[in-house]
């Protein structure tokens, strides 16, 4: 009986919980993407949470699961991204210097939506990008979300390290930097005169810190 157990979790119904999760991830995201779209059609104020839901096909109930609030769900896409690049962190090799690896994990994510198929999605984030700046009704929640990303990367970088979030500097202030740089870079290329690449902009924000934060 155990054996059979055993299987059972690791097996079938494992894959079960993974598929699982992984609706509920995808309908979480296209929430965050439909509020980012009203928002930025019909002007925050206009958009109810009714809406969002009925553009993904959910009951405003399913909305309350993932999110408190549209300004939540707006800030949600913002928040993932980072996250991601603490994944990303994570699974660099462990022979990169810590600032090559910082470098290649968030060019990795920011390069997700520049071939065709993502062109959509990454303008509607630039629309985020640009609602949470100019809205102040969203400037709470923005902070959140950056405070929550901070967090996890902060917690990659100390793994990679060897150091620990909670009593050493090192990985806080490199988070914070790090989440400095994506701000400004972004805001960079969000204010540029003609059209321009993302990716060497923020190379360029990474590099000139990494030149000021050496590696404990």
């Amino acid at each position: 009986m155990a054996r059979k157990f055993a299987c059972t979790v690791g097996g079938v119904d494992g894959e079960r919980i993974g598929l699982r999760e992984r609706k509920k991830q995808e309908t979480r995201l296209a929430l965050s993407w439909a509020a980012i779209r009203l928002a930025v059609e019909r002007g925050l104020e206009n958009v109810r949470v009714e809406d969002i839901a009925a553009e993904v096909g959910v009951s405003p109930r399913t909305f309350n699961n993932y999110f408190a609030g549209k300004g939540e769900a707006i800030a949600a896409r913002h928040l993932e991204r980072a996250r991601q690049i603490a994944v990303e962190l994570r699974a660099r090799p462990a022979s990169e210097p810590l600032w090559t690896a910082i470098t290649n994990a968030a060019l990795a994510r920011f390069a997700l939506g520049q071939g065709a198929g993502e062109r959509e999605p990454e303008q509607q984030w630039l629309d985020g990008v640009r609602l949470m700046v100019s809205e102040p009704a969203l400037q709470g929640e923005f902070m959140k979300a950056n405070a929550a990303a901070e967090a996890e990367f902060a917690a990659a970088v100390a793994e990679r390290t060897g150091t620990d979030p909670a009593r050493d500097l090192h990985p806080r202030l490199v988070a914070g930097a790090v989440g400095a740089a994506i701000a400004v870079a972004t805001e960079h290329w969000l204010r540029a005169a003609e059209p321009t690449p993302m990716a060497p902009v923020l190379r360029d924000a990474l590099r000139q810190l990494a030149a000021g934060l050496p590696v404990p």
